[in-house]
Order: C-alpha cells, then sequence, then structure tokens
C-alpha cells in the first residue's frame, strides 16, 4: 500500500507538472505579443521616414508675375489660398520669389532651380518663356506654369475653364440689370481674356437673349494689368452707354473698375480671387479661380510622389472655377436669384448647357 505522505507527495508533483505547460505557454505568448509589437513599431517607423523622406526631397517654390503677389487679384489668389495655407498646414516653408520686372522673371526662375528648388509654380502666362528655357537646363526640377501648356516631361500645365465660371457670372449680371445692358472690361487683348468675355456674353444672353454686352480690352501688353486709370476711364464709358453691371477681367486694372462702378451707383464684378470685399455693395459678385488650390495641390503632390506633368485642366466640376456669394454680396442676390443660379451651375457641371470656348477657334461664335 502507499502511504499517505507518499501519495500526497505523488499528487503535488503531478500538480507542478500540469502547470509547466501553462507557465510555458503563458510565456510564449507574451513573447509572441512583445514581436508583434516591435514589428507593428518598426512598420509605423519604416512609412514615418518614408513620408519625412518624401517631403524632404521637396523644396516647393513659387514666382509671381511682375504684378506681385498682393495685386488683389490673380498673384494674390496664389498666396492666399497657396503659400500661406501649404506654409500652416504642412509645416513647410514655400520659397517665394517677386520679380520686378520681365527680365526677373527668367533670372528669378534660374535662381530658384539651381538652389534645388522643386516643384517650382509659376503663376501666370507670362511666365511661359521663361518656363520653357528653365525647365530645359534643369531637367530634373519639377516646375508647374498656370494658365498656360508646355509640352516637356518635368512641367505640368494647369489650365481653367474661365469660360465656365464667366458665363456664370455673365447670368447674374442678366439677372440683376436693370437696363438690358452689361458690360465686360478685358486686361491684355490676349485670347485667355478673349475667353473670359465669351463665356460671360454667353450667360447674359442666355438669361436674357436681348442683352446688349459692351467690351473693351485695356492694352495690348502686360502693362494693361496695372493701369487702373485706365480701368475706371472704360467702366465710365461703359456706364455712359447705359450698362449697370461691369464684369472686369484685367488684373490690378480691375481697381479702377470697381472704383468707378462704386462712384456712379452701378455693380461690378471681380475676377480670380474673391473681391467682393473690396468694395461691398457694389461687388455683385467674383468670378473664382481655384489657382491658389492649384499651387496647393502641386506641392502636396510632390511631397507624396504623386506629381505629374502634363496638362491639369480645372472646371466647375473639378472646383476650378465658381461665383462668390458671400456676407459681403448676400444683400444683393435674391434667393429667387440664388436658385437660378445653382440650377444652372448644375446643367453646367451636368454638360445641359454647352458653353463655347473662345480659345478653341479664336471666335465668339456659339
Amino acid at each position: 500500500m502507499i502511504s499517505l505522505e507518499a501519495l500526497r507527495f505523488s499528487l503535488k508533483v503531478n500538480a507542478q507538472t500540469c502547470r509547466l505547460p501553462r507557465q510555458a505557454a503563458a510565456l510564449i505568448t507574451i513573447k509572441d505579443t512583445i514581436v508583434t509589437k516591435v514589428l507593428k513599431l518598426a512598420t509605423v517607423a519604416a512609412f514615418t521616414l518614408a513620408a519625412l523622406s518624401a517631403q524632404a526631397a521637396t523644396e516647393p517654390a513659387v514666382i509671381y508675375d511682375t504684378a506681385g503677389k498682393f495685386d488683389k487679384s490673380f498673384n494674390e489668389a496664389v498666396f492666399r489660398n497657396g503659400v500661406e495655407l501649404y506654409n500652416k498646414d504642412k509645416g513647410v516653408k514655400v520659397k517665394e520669389f517677386e520679380p520686378q520686372n520681365e527680365a526677373q522673371r527668367e533670372q528669378g526662375l534660374r535662381r530658384l532651380a539651381s538652389r534645388g528648388n522643386s516643384p517650382i509654380v509659376a503663376v501666370g502666362f507670362n511666365m511661359q518663356s521663361a518656363v520653357e528655357k528653365v525647365a530645359t537646363e534643369f531637367p530634373k526640377v519639377q516646375f508647374t506654369i498656370i494658365d498656360s501648356v508646355i509640352d516637356k516631361p518635368n512641367v505640368q500645365s494647369v489650365v481653367f475653364k474661365e469660360h465656365e465660371g464667366s458665363f456664370l457670372v455673365g447670368a447674374l449680371a442678366a439677372m440683376a440689370s436693370k437696363t438690358g445692358k452689361v458690360g465686360f472690361i478685358g486686361g491684355m487683348d490676349i485670347p485667355l481674356i478673349r475667353k473670359f468675355q465669351c463665356g460671360f456674353e454667353q450667360g447674359a444672353k442666355y438669361v436674357n437673349p436681348k442683352m446688349d454686352v459692351f467690351q473693351n480690352m485695356t492694352g495690348s501688353t502686360p502693362a494693361a494689368f496695372a493701369d487702373p486709370a485706365k480701368g475706371a476711364e472704360l467702366a465710365k464709358s461703359q456706364f455712359a452707354k447705359g450698362a449697370d453691371v461691369v464684369y472686369a477681367a484685367a488684373g490690378g486694372t480691375g481697381i479702377g473698375v470697381y472704383q468707378a462702378a462704386k462712384d456712379e451707383g452701378k455693380l461690378a464684378i471681380g475676377v480670380d480671387s474673391n473681391q467682393n470685399h473690396l468694395q461691398p455693395g457694389t461687388m455683385l459678385t467674383s468670378m473664382v479661380k481655384a489657382v491658389g488650390l492649384a499651387a496647393y495641390q502641386t506641392w502636396d503632390d510632390a511631397s507624396k510622389g504623386t506629381w505629374k506633368a502634363g496638362v491639369k485642366s480645372m472646371g466647375l466640376a473639378e472646383g476650378g472655377v465658381d461665383w462668390a456669394l458671400d456676407d459681403n454680396n448676400k444683400s444683393l442676390v435674391t434667393a429667387d436669384m440664388k436658385t437660378k443660379m445653382d440650377t444652372i451651375k448644375a446643367d453646367l457641371i451636368a454638360g445641359k448647357i454647352k458653353v463655347h470656348d473662345y480659345m478653341a477657334d479664336n471666335s465668339c461664335k456659339y
């Protein structure tokens, strides 16, 4: 027979033996958990390093046109809605260059490229010649030009469907007009500005086929975008003919148009950036071009490694153009006008309304 003491010893040994596998399993589980966590941390670290490396590889820059970044229009829209937002969102300083004359466009662009900046956003069609030359000299640098098309493997060309946005503000002008006469004042007489004019005319006549649409161009050189006095003179001549709403696609020249509209008790329409705040109560609306968004996307895409050369076209459907409604002009736009504008915008996006693009055949036949 087995003694009671022997039985107790045997049970104790067996119990300990049975616990060993559980302890071993627990130890293995702990080790597995630690390994898994280490692997996860390593993976996160790898992705973080990759992201930082991508960002470190980009040195974003912008070169404005000679009007400067505080032109209250095209260039300032790039600065306010592109440069400032990117600096804030990404914590990455965008290098800026403001040429003081035409020669400095190419000089400034070459300086940025030679210092390793990339991608470089060139603001405006006047930068075309400079970008073509410098992009050839620096094939590894990425360039984005706004409002022009350059066919090179390291250049992205961003263009806008200004005729769609101008159609919208033309429609609103016709709704607001009491005389049945509206006007357009362009800057430099080139196909791009004619594109604005033609879209505006089509929009006005879509609402009122009998609408009279006056039009004037300020000049034939880039200086036509920086002549407020001439803008005011042209606006007053159109007001004298009976126009009570005038749309200016003329850069800094438009400032004179808006002042003249205020002085004469008429309405004006801004362009490129939201200019409603410049003359509250006078500015019926602004045809907004998302040039700041285009610049922001260029730098962001490059930091992610998704920047691509080629043509990028931005219209109503892409959020590239629109009309502006805010506290500065809401008293001028009735609920009925707003409803009609929403319908027209939706029909344009859906393709129910077709707008002729002047630059398709250099004519305003529609």
